[in-house]
């Protein structure tokens, strides 16, 4: 491949740096007045669509039976049909004798005799009433009298119309028994197949085109390549589309190349109701389809750029007759931007009402910083807090995929806020409307062991959430009441001590597992051959080449770095990830030549490892609270010896184990 010229790539460093601004940052008022102005948010027209399909879609039309149902009088009870008059003055003493026609009426069986005065006809419930009769009598009202002329004997009377459905008693013929913009549940079905209908006009399902743009991405289950990333948020707005009773038809990924992005928007526009597109809505060089979509058809853009937090690039636009929403390429916010204007208009295209949000009141225990002038919406998971709900801030960012299916719901600073104070009551929207806490929070310092211990508790019926800031920060959370047990593993650099003299009053100590941690490196490194991890550090530190990865105030093995530093500040000290993971993975990438972790993780990632000390990795809690049933199998669980063999497997040592 020939490489650029040099004049070629200053043209593009320039425009990278230049970087084109948002057209117009609006409020997020004034960005849903433009967009329901330009957009009808107004049902489709309608389909005919077989019975078996219409599960989940919206009636385009009122129904009116086109039969009676029932279609026929029929028998209410198992017994026999009857004329009334035959039963009068009826009793256990003078019972009333009535033969016996020569026909058993069963469902489905057609009557062929008439009951005529003094007669009776068996009959099975929701049997058709021959003609004659006009009441059944149940089984248990009579005597069958055997003989060649069978017959029973009444006890009871039966006046006209007892234990008799009469026909259209449920639907009449020509009632109008389904409504127009009726959602078809499993209930509505049973009374389309009980007028006969075998099609039934709906909404027709508005079609999302869903694509994914940006020159880093790649579809899950491709190999990941250096600077890639798997597209999450194709998934994700399909997924949403479907759920809100749109078709999503998948675009794929489009690269940040801008003929490429115009050719697929033109084919998505041709053959969809709606076009949605994340990524490429940011100030970056790499971000064009702003400038594509101003020339693709009138009006054009409504809105690039909303005064929220996250989704801020958000860009809402029109085609001709066909809207179309840029989300930005954060996952947190295009799922945040999607379901503020585009759930809206995917519900009302299907004829769907709007969703009905649940929320609830929680109080927040730390003050929340904002920034004024953006309306910030906020992830958050609930715990059970001593006074009740807390509404626990998600920091994740807007890049973090997870930050959805870890949160409870969402609440929202108003622009005109610098932030919320702690213990002021917010009402969370919750996400999931069967969702309800968890019966344990768990905060603190990430193990995979935990997350091992989590799935075993699941097995035994009691749920758990797992927010990950370190072994300080759960510690934290525990004393203020905002969870259930904090995971650490803080070294007293005084005693020696692992944890135990962090605690405070009223809180106990659970033994968890021992872990060993270490310095890791890649393979092949001369710098730590045959060195001790102390050896290794001391070395390093003396050449102004090495780069090392920190870990984040508060976490654990922070102070195990500090030990090994002795306070030096070398290349990489101010880069303090908040995992092993995230130090491993900056170790293998080439980004830091060291980092301290554990050794599970660093044979996860194919590194090098060097001893320093077996840490302790435990849980405290409330004492008050060891007997509450989901802390009380928790604190079981921890000697099962399930567990005990998972952890083994994961080169854990149970506290105590030999």
């Amino acid at each position: 491949m020939t490489a650029p010229s040099a004049d070629a790539f200053l043209t593009r460093l320039a425009a990278a740096a230049r970087q084109e601004q948002f057209l117009a940052v609006v409020s997020r008022d004034e960005a849903m007045a433009r967009w329901r102005e330009a957009v009808p948010h107004a049902a489709l027209p309608p389909e005919t669509v077989p019975l078996a399909e219409a599960l989940g879609r919206v009636l385009a039309a009122d129904i009116a039976s086109p039969i009676d149902v029932p279609p026929f009088d029929r028998a209410l009870v198992d017994g026999f049909a009857v004329r009334s008059p035959d039963t009068e003055g009826a009793s256990e003493a003078d019972p009333r004798r009535l033969v016996l026609n020569r026909e058993i009426l069963a469902c489905g069986v057609a009557p062929s005799l008439d009951v005529r005065p003094g007669t009776a006809t068996p009959i099975a419930t929701g049997g058709v009433l021959p003609r004659g009769a006009d009441a059944v009598v149940m089984v248990e009202a009579t005597e069958f009298e055997d003989g060649p002329e069978p017959a029973i004997a009444l006890s009871q009377p039966a006046g006209p119309g007892r234990f008799v459905g009469y026909a259209g008693a449920d639907m009449a013929r020509g009632e109008t028994v389904l409504r127009r913009s009726t959602l078809v549940t499993a209930r509505e079905i049973g009374i389309l197949a009980a007028c006969g209908l075998a099609e039934v006009p709906v909404v027709r399902r508005p079609r999302v085109a869903v694509l994914s743009t940006g020159d880093e991405l790649v579809a899950p289950g491709t190999p990941l390549g250096p600077g890639r990333l798997y597209d999450s948020n194709g998934a994700i707005v399909a997924a949403s589309v479907a759920e809100n009773g749109g078709v999503a038809v998948p675009g794929g990924i489009v690269p940040d190349d801008e003929a490429a992005l115009e050719a697929a928007l033109a084919s998505a526009l041709a053959a969809s109701d709606l076009v949605v597109l994340s990524g490429g809505t940011s100030k970056g060089a790499g971000d064009v389809s702003h400038r594509i979509l101003s020339r693709l058809g009138e009006p054009g853009i409504l809105v690039h750029g909303v005064a929220l937090k996250p989704g801020k690039p958000l860009c809402l636009a029109r085609a001709g007759d066909v809207p179309v929403v840029v989300l930005p390429g954060f996952p947190t916010s295009a799922m945040f931007t999607f379901h503020e204007f585009v759930v809206p208009l995917i519900r009302a295209l299907a004829g769907l009402s709007p969703r009905e949000e649940e929320s609830v009141e929680a109080r927040l225990p730390q003050r929340l910083p904002s920034e004024l002038g953006r309306t910030e919406y906020v992830m958050a998971a609930l715990a059970r807090g001593i006074d009740g709900l807390v509404a626990l801030p998600l920091a994740k960012g807007s890049g973090a995929v997870t930050a959805f299916s870890q949160a409870d719901g969402f609440f929202a600073v108003p622009a005109t806020q610098g932030g919320i104070e702690a213990g002021e009551t917010v009402r969370v929207s919750r996400i999931g409307r069967a969702a309800r806490p968890p019966d344990l929070m768990i905060v603190g310092s990430h193990c995979l062991g935990l997350d091992r211990l989590v799935g075993h508790l699941a097995g035994r019926g009691v749920s758990a959430r797992t927010l990950w800031v370190g072994s300080a920060g759960g510690l934290a959370s525990l004393r203020r009441g905002e969870c259930d047990l904090a995971a650490m593993h803080l070294l007293d650099p005084e005693t020696g001590i692992y944890n135990a003299p962090y605690l405070t009053a009223g809180l106990a100590l659970a033994p968890g597992w021992r872990r060993l941690q270490g310095v890791v490196f890649r393979p092949g490194d001369p710098r730590f051959e045959g060195a001790s991890a102390e050896g290794a550090v001391s070395g390093l530190l003396a050449d102004d080449a090495a780069v090392m990865v920190n870990r984040n105030t508060g976490a654990g093995t922070r102070a195990l770095v500090e030990s090994l530093l002795n306070g030096a500040r070398p290349a990489g000290y101010w880069n303090q990830p908040r995992s092993h993971n995230a130090v491993a993975a900056a170790v293998a990438q080439g980004r830091a030549d060291w980092g301290v972790a554990i050794r599970t993780v660093a044979e996860a990632y194919g590194l090098g490892f060097l001893p320093l000390t077996e840490e302790h990795y435990d849980f405290a809690y409330r004492e008050s609270r060891r007997d509450e049933p989901a802390l009380a199998a928790y604190l079981a669980l921890l000697d099962d010896p399930a567990l005990g063999a998972d952890l083994a497997g994961l080169g854990f040592t149970r506290a105590g184990a030999k």
